[in-house]
C-alpha cells in the first residue's frame, strides 16, 4: 500500500462513532464511516469519482494502493464482514489495525437501550478479541488498542498516543466539531444520535444512565464477553503523553 491504510474496529455501541467524526474532522484523510459493512448489508458506495459494489472490491482497491492520501475505515465486527477480512491475510498484514473496546456491560445496556435485544452476542468483544490475534498473527504493524475510557477522560492525550501509534500527526482540533449528521454516516444515522449531537468526547454522565445493567440479558451479555474485554485491555496503549500539539 503506498497510502497508509488505518482501520478502527470495534464492538457495536463503543463510541467509534465520535472516534470516526474526530478523524474526519482532521482534513487530511479519506475517511470512510462503516464502507465494509455498508457494502455487505445495504448496497454500493461512492468513494470519489470510483463506485464499489462488494466489501472485497474496497478492500482491492485499498491493496492496490491507489488512494491518493492516507485511508481511515472505521468498522464494526459483523459475521459477514469479518468473514471476509479473515480470508484476506494480505489486509491483515499491511493495514495499521487498531481496536477500540468499551467495558461489555455498558456495550450491552446501551444496545439494549437502542434495540431491545442482545442480538450482538455474536458480533460482540469475542469477535473482536479473534480478529486481534488474527491481526498479530498476520505479521505486519503492532495493533493498537484503545479503551474508550481513556477517550472520554483523556481525549488529548488518548488521541495524541493513538497517532504516535500509527503514524498520524496529531491535530488538536480534531478533538472538537460542529455537531450535526455527515454524509458519511446518513444511511445508518438512527445509530449515531449521541454521535450526531456531540461537539467532542465527553464521559457520560451516569455510569448507568440507561438504568438497564442488571437486567439479565445485559448481564449474560457481560459474563460472554468480559474475558475477551479483559484479554484486549491488557494490550491497551499506555496514555502517558501530555495533551498538548
Amino acid at each position: 500500500m503506498s497510502s497508509p491504510v488505518i482501520v478502527l474496529w470495534s464492538a457495536p455501541r463503543s463510541r467509534s462513532t465520535a472516534f470516526f467524526r474526530s478523524m474526519l474532522e482532521r482534513g487530511d484523510l479519506l475517511a470512510l464511516h462503516e464502507p465494509l459493512e455498508g457494502l455487505a448489508y445495504i448496497g454500493p458506495i461512492e468513494v470519489g469519482a470510483r463506485t464499489f459494489t462488494s466489501p472485497e472490491s474496497l478492500v482491492w482497491w485499498l491493496l492496490a494502493g491507489d488512494a491518493k492520501q492516507p485511508v481511515f475505515l472505521k468498522e464494526t465486527v459483523n459475521p459477514r464482514v469479518l468473514e471476509m477480512v479473515h480470508a484476506q491475510p494480505s489486509f491483515l498484514r499491511t493495514a495499521h489495525h487498531a481496536f477500540l473496546i468499551r467495558d461489555p456491560l455498558e456495550i450491552a445496556a446501551s444496545w439494549w437501550a437502542l434495540e431491545g435485544d442482545m442480538r450482538i452476542l455474536d458480533t460482540g468483544v469475542e469477535a473482536l478479541y479473534e480478529l486481534f490475534i488474527a491481526v498479530g498473527s498476520a505479521g505486519g504493524s503492532p495493533p493498537a488498542v484503545i479503551d474508550s475510557d481513556d477517550l472520554v477522560t483523556q481525549p488529548a492525550s488518548t488521541m495524541h498516543t493513538f497517532c504516535d501509534a500509527v503514524g498520524l500527526p496529531f491535530v488538536d482540533g480534531a478533538l472538537q466539531w460542529e455537531s450535526g449528521v455527515p454524509a458519511a454516516w446518513a444511511r445508518t444515522a438512527r445509530w449515531h444520535v449521541e454521535a450526531s449531537a456531540s461537539t467532542g468526547f465527553v464521559a457520560p454522565s451516569s455510569p448507568d444512565r440507561h438504568g438497564l445493567e442488571s437486567h439479565d440479558e445485559v448481564r449474560r451479555f457481560d459474563a460472554r464477553h468480559r474475558p475477551f474485554y479483559d484479554a484486549l485491555r491488557a494490550f491497551r496503549l499506555v496514555i502517558d503523553v501530555p495533551p498538548s500539539t
